[in-house]
């Protein structure tokens, strides 16, 4: 088969893709035939070696893939050959074949296309663990969405309306905007062109957003949280923008406010069942329509590199996929 290989920390453009063997179904274990995976931001900073896991090199990246099962490995009995499915592996899915644990693996309903499958783990995934568990939103709260308009952003944006809270979505260009009001954001800040906290206090009269999701951190990070409302909860979720914020610690003490984290991947592993009906609940939104998510690229094997690339840059809109086979 042939796979996208990374054998030394590097940028994305030192990737190889390298003809190898097929994978073998241990037990335990399904292979799976790649018809799409998905593109991260972490994807990315695990080939730079920025990542908080580094892993063995060599390695093939991506993390999430969605395919059909063609080998079941002894000992899985709920699973079998020709079922479609998404898996959460970390690493191995920028690959034609994906061997990953059956402990991984989710069915997909018909309705739902492999690209969309492959984009639901990490960033709706995130998004929900953010929204649900860390924030706690409540019908009828006002969420900001920082960087609205990429991954995690978008997946905010969509999930949280579809928990009945007030979106407020804030991104760099008006096309962008455009797309966060098509998915159901209530109201846009463009912070290049507009004084986020001026637009913030306006929209809220003055009382500001009761939760801030941010999967950018930099610059904006400060300005965001001094608009918060009483007793706000500022999810800190990731650090697209390349600079990770400092903010003054009487700030949250005068705004009754609190800063919490939202690492989904180590949620992941240590709730699998809550992470899994996270999931669950995911699919069957995509399915009926409540949340529409967006692939805006699908790139080939040979082209994973521009992929990574687009993501570093924040050149990506919603997400994108590695598609193998074309």
């Amino acid at each position: 088969m042939r796979t996208v290989i990374c054998r030394a920390f590097d940028q994305p453009e030192t990737l190889t893709v390298e003809t190898v063997a097929d994978p073998v179904a241990e037990a335990g274990h399904v292979v799976i035939a790649v018809h799409a995976a998905g593109v991260n931001f972490p994807d990315a900073l695990m080939v730079m070696g920025q990542y908080q896991v580094r892993p063995p090199l060599p390695f093939t990246p991506g993390g999430e893939a969605a395919g059909v099962i063609i080998e079941v490995g002894s000992g899985v009995t709920h699973l079998h050959v020709g079922q479609r499915v998404v898996a959460f592996t970390r690493t191995g899915a920028f690959a034609e074949r994906l061997s990953a644990p059956a402990s991984t693996i989710t069915p997909i309903p018909d309705a739902l296309s492999f690209d969309i499958a492959a984009t639901l783990p990490l960033a709706y995934g995130t998004a929900m663990h953010a929204l649900i568990d860390r924030a706690q939103l409540a019908r009828g709260e006002t969420v900001l969405v920082l960087g609205a308009s990429g991954g995690v952003g978008l997946a905010a944006v969509m999930i949280g309306k579809a928990l009945g809270a007030r979106v407020i979505a804030a991104a760099s260009t008006d096309e962008k905007l455009a797309l966060c009001r098509t998915h159901g954001a209530d109201d846009v800040i463009n912070y290049n062109t507009e004084s986020l906290r001026d637009r913030l206090k306006a929209l809220t009269n003055g009382l500001g957003p009761n939760v801030i999701c941010d999967p950018v951190g930099g610059d904006l990070a400060e300005p965001a949280f001094r608009s918060i409302a009483w007793g706000g909860r500022y999810l800190v979720v990731g650090f697209a923008g390349g600079a990770i914020p400092s903010l003054p610690f009487n700030l949250p003490l005068l705004k009754g406010a609190s800063i919490v984290g939202v690492f989904w991947g180590s949620f992941e592993q240590r709730e699998p069942a809550a992470n899994a009906r996270h999931l669950a609940q995911l699919m069957a939104w995509a399915s009926d329509g409540t949340i529409t998510p967006v692939v805006s690229a699908r790139y080939l094997l040979d082209q994973s590199a521009a992929a990574l690339r687009a993501m570093l840059d924040r050149q990506v809109v919603g997400k994108v996929v590695v598609a193998p086979h074309g």
